[in-house]
């Protein structure tokens, strides 16, 4: 039997695997996010409680020993703990938004265009570079005392197994790895004036490294493995591993990834280039700051229920009345497939007559646009796979199918623990077949009339988009 873990931003979940991938046993804990004044943190001790919480739910139904584990997690933000990886601070999560001025300045500047055409990577206000240089300047004192600045994975990683601080090529890419030589840019370092803290910096590891757990919710002496962060894990398991063809994570962040042996350094800085296990091959990857998090504002502030979404999107028609919504609701901005920190949503084409129906088809039209133009711009050409919370509403797939004008495969359960015991089985040789253990559960074809429409839709979007973008940097 296999476990993946995939420590999320408000759940963190495990999940048992029996030898041909079906789901045996599945344990979700829910973990809060601290928001203040576009501050956004999270406590470790906590996140690290829920993690051994699932996994002795977990292990404790699972009918047969366990082989392997896998550990997947949200990626960027900044985690600083100590030699023992305890925590020096909260931390300071991927959604938050105090550092949108140091992004500012080096968009102003040239600095953030460099940095993409160095390592791929186009920074927001949530990435450990600028999270990095704002604790440096305001919060000194707690980076003196941290041993190493991680990612959420690597935290618990290292608590798990007490080995030493360390990361993976995919969470590293994000913003110091050069994508060629798969190590540290130190002029990127320096250019984010960071060269005096280089050295919390986590080591990056080697791939086929192993290491086993200490006994904390998995037995101990359990072979685990450290990575890859939740979007390429999401990949590998959803099958997406062949150049040209995409996913789409309909989750609390947006994401679009496609798979790639082309690193192309040109164009619009935006997105990243995420490094994978096999050199030469990358994801493209385009995540949006807000997908079902945008959804969920308006059914909490219109006072819907969930199970409601699919009988309102029967309600109103394609073009939900006029109503239009651009769902940029981070409080940091977007940052793909363009970055705008002080990118805020709009709302418009409401009157007296308008319903909750409307208001809810015109923010799931409007992620659908947001979906579609990232995958336009991390260049889909294959086929695309679909997962996320969102699959769980038919009625937003169909309308997401013919949002994008494409079939979607649609993959469900847990499919970044899912892709994360596909690592681990890659890692240390263990044999698994993941045409099975990735098959979809669904093929969903777009209508062609609605998808007609929603072409000219998509174009309207644009025009209402670059509008927006010139009002945010006025």
């Amino acid at each position: 039997m296999y476990v993946g873990i995939d420590v999320g931003t408000s759940t963190v979940k495990a999940a048992a695997f029996g030898a041909e991938g079906r789901e045996l046993a599945v344990a979700a804990r829910p973990v809060g996010l601290a928001l203040h004044g576009g501050v956004v943190e999270q406590d470790m001790d906590e996140l690290y409680g829920a993690v051994v919480a699932v996994l002795e739910e977990v292990t404790s139904r699972a009918p047969e020993p366990i082989e392997l584990a896998g550990l997947t997690g949200q990626g960027d933000g900044v985690w600083l703990v100590d030699s023992e990886g305890r925590p020096v601070r909260p931390a300071a999560s991927w959604m938050d938004g105090r550092a949108h001025e140091l992004v500012d300045r080096w968009l102003a500047d040239g600095t953030f265009e460099t940095v993409f055409r160095r390592t791929g990577s186009a920074m927001f206000p949530g990435c450990p570079g600028p999270l990095l240089a704002w604790l440096d300047g305001h919060e000194p004192k707690a980076l003196d005392a941290a041993r190493a600045a991680l990612y959420c994975k690597d935290m618990v990683f290292q608590r798990l197994t007490g080995a030493g601080p360390t990361t993976d090529v995919s969470d590293a890419s994000m913003p110091f790895l050069d994508p060629r030589t798969r190590t540290y840019d130190n002029r990127v370092v320096e250019l984010l004036g960071l060269t005096h803290r280089r050295g919390l910096l986590a080591p990056v590891s080697d791939p086929v490294a192993t290491a086993r757990t200490r006994g904390e919710g998995l037995p101990a002496g359990t072979r685990i493995a450290n990575g890859p962060y939740d979007l390429p894990a999401c990949a590998l398991g959803a099958g997406v591993t062949s150049p040209g063809d995409g996913l789409l994570i309909v989750g609390t962040c947006l994401a679009s990834l496609v798979a790639t042996t082309d690193l192309d350094l040109t164009g619009e800085p935006a997105g990243l280039y995420i490094n994978t296990d096999r050199p030469g091959h990358w994801l493209r990857a385009m995540p949006a700051m807000v997908g079902t998090a945008a959804l969920d504002w308006v059914l909490s502030t219109t006072g819907v229920r969930h199970e409601e979404v699919d009988g309102l999107l029967a309600e109103t028609p394609p073009g939900a009345n006029g109503v239009r919504v651009l769902p940029y609701f981070a409080p940091s901005g977007e940052r793909a497939p363009f970055v705008e920190p002080r990118l805020r949503a709009e709302l418009t084409g409401v009157s007296l007559e308008s319903t909750r129906a409307d208001l809810v088809r015109a923010t799931c039209e409007g992620i659908g646009y947001a979906a579609r133009h990232c995958l336009q711009a991390a260049g889909l050409t294959g086929t695309l796979a679909v997962c996320g919370g969102g699959t769980r509403s038919p009625a937003w797939m169909r309308l997401l199918a013919d949002v994008i004008g494409r079939p979607l495969r649609v993959v469900e359960g847990e499919v970044g623990a899912r892709g994360a015991v596909l690592a681990a089985a890659e890692r240390y040789g263990v044999a698994l077949d993941a045409e099975a253990w990735t098959r979809p559960t669904a093929v969903v074809e777009p209508d062609g009339g609605r998808a007609a429409y929603y072409t000219k839709g998509y174009e309207e979007h644009l025009t209402r988009l670059a509008e927006a973008r010139g009002r945010a940097r006025a």
